[in-house]
């Protein structure tokens, strides 16, 4: 549903008073207390005299960035030393390949769950490489409205992991739970990745491109429980190899400074400001269940997804026809909410409820949709 949107909100204007209610599936919200403290130190970071985009990536400033970072993931997570963790380039796309790469070798058995677009793709990245992948749960027998039982598959016992991904951005679905199973679960959190507690026992790795919930685009994060090193293949590039980038602290080669930078202010927010994991997942469990509750509650609107998948991140719905869905897009960016698109190959409308995104965004949301909703049809919004 690709459309030219206007509005009187694209009059220039820097105020942060006029800063639009931001739903954009990632690149996504920031927390404004973060770009505040980034727009301080934007011209001179801890007293250098530089912006933090000007400094060496070997000078010490950003290593002490790039090893806070670390270690304020694992403090938060409750990881303990079990796991390493860091920071890479290529989006969750180069981990498609860089997780059967290091994990599995040639002929090697892998299963895979497909819960859609991005599964999908993961799926798609492991097959160009000669592993015997097989997808052994999937959602597609019903349009992908749900996450499969994981307590319910059946996993090859000679498989080296099942890979799966946490929540499914394009869909609106989430696994809420990883079961001890008897071969290393490997999760793509992309779109959850610190937004609530959750128990690693059972997760052998996990990596999330950072900028849905915790930065920018440009830094992925990736969790490695140390005794999976043992089982990283020797016939892999030394670029590829996970060992190479903790052994050299995520630093082998020029590292993406500024968005891991980004990322270490988020974590202090989440540290500092809400408190911790716990009460975050209270915070955006609250923005879920509102506007699950107010799209439910209207007949307007559908979400086909079944209630115990839908996802605390992704909340995907449909109006009765095409139209009426682009009016309701329109109409709400020109009441200064955006990024209501549903995903290219979907249509419908989706709102993404990330960290950055404040309660008090998603009350006027849906104070929106239910101004939209009692409108008699054809008519258009005050400007």
């Amino acid at each position: 549903m690709n459309m030219q949107l206007t509005s009187p909100l694209t009059q220039k204007n820097s105020s942060k008073q006029h800063r639009v209610i931001n739903f954009y599936p990632g690149p996504g919200a920031l927390p404004l207390p973060v770009l505040e403290r980034v727009h301080a130190e934007l011209f001179n970071f801890n007293g250098t005299g530089m912006s933090v985009m000007e400094i060496s990536h070997r000078s010490p400033e950003i290593q002490s960035i790039i090893d806070d970072s670390a270690e304020r993931i694992k403090r938060l997570m409750e990881l303990g030393e079990q796991f390493e963790v860091i920071f890479l380039q290529g989006g969750g796309s180069l981990q498609f390949l860089m997780v059967p790469m290091n994990f599995s070798g040639s002929g090697d058995q892998i299963d895979y769950i497909d819960t859609g677009y991005w599964a999908e793709k993961a799926i798609r990245g492991a097959q160009s490489l000669d592993r015997d992948l097989e997808i052994i749960a999937s959602s597609a027998d019903r349009d992908h409205s749900y996450v499969p039982d994981l307590n319910k598959i059946s996993l090859r016992p000679e498989a080296k992991y099942l890979h799966l991904c946490s929540n499914n951005t394009v869909v609106g679905t989430q696994f809420n739970q990883f079961p001890n199973l008897p071969i290393p679960i490997i999760a793509d959190m992309s779109s959850d990745f610190m937004s609530k507690v959750i128990d690693p026992t059972n997760l052998s790795c996990i990596y999330a491109h950072a900028q849905k919930n915790v930065g920018l685009s440009g830094v992925t994060v990736v969790l490695i429980r140390k005794e999976m090193l043992a089982k990283i293949s020797e016939n892999i590039p030394e670029f590829l190899d996970y060992r190479t980038h903790i052994k050299r602290k995520s630093n082998y080669h020029t590292p993406p400074c500024f968005s891991i930078y980004i990322t270490w202010h988020i974590l202090r927010w989440i540290e500092e400001d809400i408190g911790g994991l716990k009460q975050l997942g209270k915070i955006n469990q609250e923005k879920a269940d509102l506007l699950y509750q107010c799209i439910d509650s209207n007949p307007l609107f559908d979400c086909a997804v079944e209630k115990a998948s839908r996802s605390q991140m992704n909340v995907v719905f449909t109006l009765p026809t095409q139209e009426l869905e682009k009016q309701f897009i329109q109409e709400a960016f020109e009441a200064g909410i955006v990024g209501v698109e549903g995903h290219r190959t979907r249509g419908g409308c989706r709102v993404s409820l990330y960290n950055g995104v404040t309660l008090k965004a998603v009350e006027a949301l849906v104070e929106f949709i239910g101004k939209f909703a009692k409108k008699p049809r054809g008519t258009t919004s005050e400007s």
